[in-house]
């Protein structure tokens, strides 16, 4: 790990302001979604439910993030950017008012969830685009994409235990007012960048969306970098959706039980990205990648065969490793070859498949876990990744290890 380069694209002011206000919006997500799935579990003692919602607030990234691309890249990025985080301060105000006068039916957690869904498919490819303008050197690219995500992990390692900590102290409702706060403080970041120039892509939508799904589809790393992230986030991501029950009934522990999972994936994940954020040579970048997929597998066979407190850690541990590291190089590398028009619709056909399979694994694995034990769901999703790792060791490896990045 190299720290003198991990920090190294905080040195541009517009990258330092979106930096700190990123930080913070990702904190408040984390404390939300910490406290929404411990609330929904506790009210209802469905992990159907859990399932479902977290479906919701997933599925748009599959159906309208692709279109977004398109339309963020006919759009100036940065305006945009602080409407989208008033929408999502509103989204997350309305959610503490309901959870206040017990309005909270499943229907209205549905409706919430697609809305929150529907936006953060637009707000997430609207964030990585973003990127790429207010760097003025690429070649510190990787590390501000590296820097993102160690954000979004350091969240997720700090955020769990936070949440737990205020659901047992203040209560819900005040987890869901304080990230509305945080996607405020992101808009006034992005507010106070400055000479942030978005390239326009011309044509009406249709071709502008044909185009970018051409371009994908016709290089063959980001048509094989795609797959696995289909497959790697329909199956090891799938286990979000039961941690609630790993916390409630398998280890018989509160909402702090949870939390603490959750943030041993999110040390996995930090220390994925801190290494990111150090690597300057991503030659190796696939071997990479199939490495981590079979931490992922590992990490899911713990889930399916231990009961145990420390082995359920760890396996938190690798599968936040493994997804980070796999998604994070993957994002870096379509960041780093796509070409400025057409970034806005690769990014987030990226976050299409990323965050929208991840979203149908997690629905499967609820409704499943509702017919058969939590354990044997991850059992099943366990043997299909370990099954693709072995058709990516065997079948695409070879084709696209030679590959220049």
């Amino acid at each position: 790990m190299n720290f003198n380069n991990m920090f190294l694209s905080l040195r541009y002011h517009n990258f330092r302001n979106y930096f700190i206000g990123h930080a913070l919006s990702t904190l408040g997500t984390w404390i939300q979604q910490v406290s929404l799935a411990w609330i929904i579990y506790e009210l209802t003692n469905s992990t159907a439910l859990l399932g479902i919602i977290g479906f919701c607030s997933l599925i748009p990234q599959l159906f309208v993030s692709p279109f977004a691309g398109a339309w963020i890249d006919k759009i100036d990025k940065r305006k945009t950017l602080i409407f989208i985080q008033i929408l999502l301060f509103s989204q997350a105000i309305l959610l503490g008012i309901a959870y206040h006068f017990h309005w909270l039916t499943p229907s209205m957690l549905i409706g919430l969830s697609l809305l929150l869904g529907i936006l953060s498919a637009i707000d997430t490819p609207l964030r990585q685009s973003l990127l790429s303008l207010i760097i003025e050197e690429k070649t510190a690219l990787p590390n501000a994409l590296a820097l993102n995500a160690m954000v979004f992990n350091a969240s997720r390692f700090v955020g769990p235990p936070i949440a737990g900590l205020l659901l047992a102290t203040i209560g819900a409702e005040l987890c869901f007012y304080l990230n509305g706060l945080s996607y405020l403080i992101l808009a006034i970041a992005v507010l106070c960048m400055k000479q942030v120039k978005s390239s326009i892509a011309q044509g009406n939508m249709k071709n502008v969306l044909k185009e970018g799904f051409e371009y994908v589809y016709q290089h063959s790393v980001f048509k094989y970098l795609m797959l696995t992230v289909f497959v790697l986030n329909m199956t090891a991501s799938s286990y979000v959706a039961l941690l609630p029950v790993y916390a409630k009934d398998i280890l018989l522990g509160d909402e702090k039980t949870l939390g603490i999972l959750w943030g041993a994936a999110g040390i996995g994940s930090l220390l994925s990205s801190m290494l990111l954020a150090g690597q300057k040579n991503f030659n190796r970048v696939h071997a990479q990648i199939l490495l981590n997929i079979l931490f992922c597998g590992a990490g899911l066979l713990l889930l399916a065969l231990s009961s145990s407190y420390m082995l359920l850690m760890l396996a938190m541990f690798l599968l936040g490793f493994g997804i980070s590291t796999s998604n994070i190089s993957t994002n870096i590398i379509l960041q780093q070859d796509a070409p400025e028009s057409l970034r806005g619709r690769v990014v987030s056909i990226y976050t299409s498949t990323r965050f929208g399979f991840d979203a149908l694994g997690g629905l499967c694995a609820g409704l499943l876990a509702s017919l058969i034990a939590p354990q044997n769901v991850m059992l099943i999703f366990a043997l299909i990744l370990l099954a693709y790792a072995l058709f990516n060791w065997l079948q695409i490896y070879p084709r696209i290890k030679k590959a220049p990045h």
